[in-house]
């Protein structure tokens, strides 16, 4: 059975900015050296990797814990009763519905943020399986986030296409073996190219399910990037 499953942040909702917002709040609160520009250039890793990359291993699990909640709740703050789904979004879903493909999220953000976008725009029941970053233990380009999807979507990695925004989450699809669509919401397409993207899409209105399933079968693995 296909699967589909969707990176949250940049691909279902755009959430850029919000994220960029929080952390900087979060990092004039408690003194650390949170940028705009950082947040982009980490945007797709964990929070924790986020926090190490700035603090170094001298932060412990308790701090990193503390810093994490913080910040996911500034998050929530400021997108509750604002996030929509990004241009395409739900016709998409609809026509994988339509052709019989499993839809799953994977995600490095935590689970009440994935759970808030679900119940915000009305997409309960969409998804078969939903992996947080607190589901794994190593994030991307790590491939274990999307692998977990498939796994609890009981789909095999080469019949998973992957929506990703990020450089690190292309990597992350392609080291699982699976078919790697970039979006361009927070990152250019030469980036994501580099990446390793089979496919690079503004939004995923530009995303046609009958090319996707083509590419997805064992002749069309895998069709040279448009």
């Amino acid at each position: 059975m296909p699967l589909a499953i969707f990176d949250h942040d940049g691909v279902l909702v755009d959430t850029l900015k919000l994220h960029q917002d929080a952390w900087v709040a979060m990092g004039r609160e408690s003194g650390l050296p949170m940028t705009p520009e950082f947040i982009l250039e980490t945007f797709g890793m964990t929070n924790a990797m986020i926090l190490r990359k700035v603090r170094g291993e001298s932060l412990s699990d308790e701090e990193v814990l503390a810093y994490s909640d913080h910040k996911e709740q500034l998050y929530r703050d400021l997108a509750r009763g604002t996030i929509v789904l990004m241009p395409g979004v739900r016709p998409f879903l609809d026509a994988l519905t339509e052709a019989g493909v499993e839809m799953a999220i994977g995600s490095s953000g935590v689970r009440k943020n994935l759970e808030l976008t679900v119940e915000e725009c009305g997409l309960h029941g969409r998804f078969k399986a939903i992996v947080a970053g607190e589901d794994v233990t190593r994030g991307k380009p790590d491939p274990q986030v999307f692998l977990l999807a498939a796994s609890r979507s009981g789909a095999k990695p080469e019949e998973t296409v992957v929506f990703e925004d990020a450089p690190v989450g292309i990597r992350a699809a392609k080291a699982a073996g699976m078919l790697a669509v970039g979006v361009t919401s927070s990152h250019d397409a030469d980036a994501l190219q580099a990446a390793g993207a089979d496919l690079i899409v503004a939004d995923l209105s530009q995303c046609d399910v009958a090319d996707l399933l083509a590419r997805l079968s064992p002749a069309g693995r895998w069709d040279t990037p448009r």
